[in-house]
């Protein structure tokens, strides 16, 4: 797990709770897109991160990534959103690196292309290969659904194929505005199931001591669960 610094300085020596208090106030979770060319991953992130839908793409060269701050029972929390290229020879320079400390991983297919629901096993074994941990939270999203009259990936398919990899299904168009609370629901979904984690590892801020230290979190039993699943 990843944090963001926001503050320097400080006295060597300082009670490891103070060098927190002062070093480290938001946490950062890294979720990746995969998934086929053309299936609407980039578009996935800019509705998510930005609330918009793109005029115009390109295919993703290799990764980029957006970022939004969210609120979950009263923490800042940071969303880093890794969006991937689908096409092979934009990815082999980058594959090592977008999976290096993953905290979640999104599955996207286009609901009007079953060549692309049929390509997540690809997805899958090339996730696994990269020893991405069972533990870590993953989701399928099935895109375009606004096109109704061009479906090939029947939802009942989609949900056992989820079901059969112990994922969540969403369902939901990233170009349709009325779909964007359930754009939304995809990615806090996940930063809520990771925020939820007791044990954390995270590296000492004063690095000259080398020292790792782990904290433990536990939720506060008495705030509301916003998490939308």
């Amino acid at each position: 797990m990843a944090w963001a610094a926001l503050g320097t300085g400080g006295a060597p020596g300082q009670e490891l709770e103070a060098s927190l208090d002062q070093y480290v106030q938001i946490r950062i979770f890294k979720i990746i897109v995969i998934g086929d060319s053309n299936v609407g991953k980039t578009c996935l992130t800019f509705r998510f991160c930005g609330g918009t839908f793109p005029d115009k793409t390109e295919a993703t060269i290799g990764v980029d990534f957006r970022e939004k701050t969210v609120e979950i029972e009263g923490e800042q929390i940071k969303v880093q959103v890794w969006d991937t290229a689908g096409q092979e020879r934009f990815r082999k320079s980058m594959v090592e690196h977008y999976y290096r400390n993953v905290h979640a991983v999104v599955f996207v297919y286009d609901v009007t292309k079953m060549a692309s629901f049929t390509n997540l096993k690809m997805w899958i074994e090339e996730c696994n290969g990269h020893a991405v941990p069972p533990l870590v939270p993953k989701v399928l999203v099935g895109n375009k659904c606004d096109l109704r009259e061009q479906i090939q990936v029947p939802s009942s398919m989609a949900l056992k194929f989820a079901d059969a990899h112990n994922m969540l299904l969403f369902e939901t168009s990233a170009k349709d505005p009325k779909e964007s609370q359930n754009v939304e629901s995809i990615f806090m979904c996940l930063a809520c199931r990771l925020k939820a984690q007791k044990s954390l590892l995270y590296r000492d801020m004063e690095r000259q001591q080398g020292k790792v230290q782990k904290l433990e979190l536990t939720a506060n039993a008495n705030s509301k669960n916003s998490c939308p699943c």
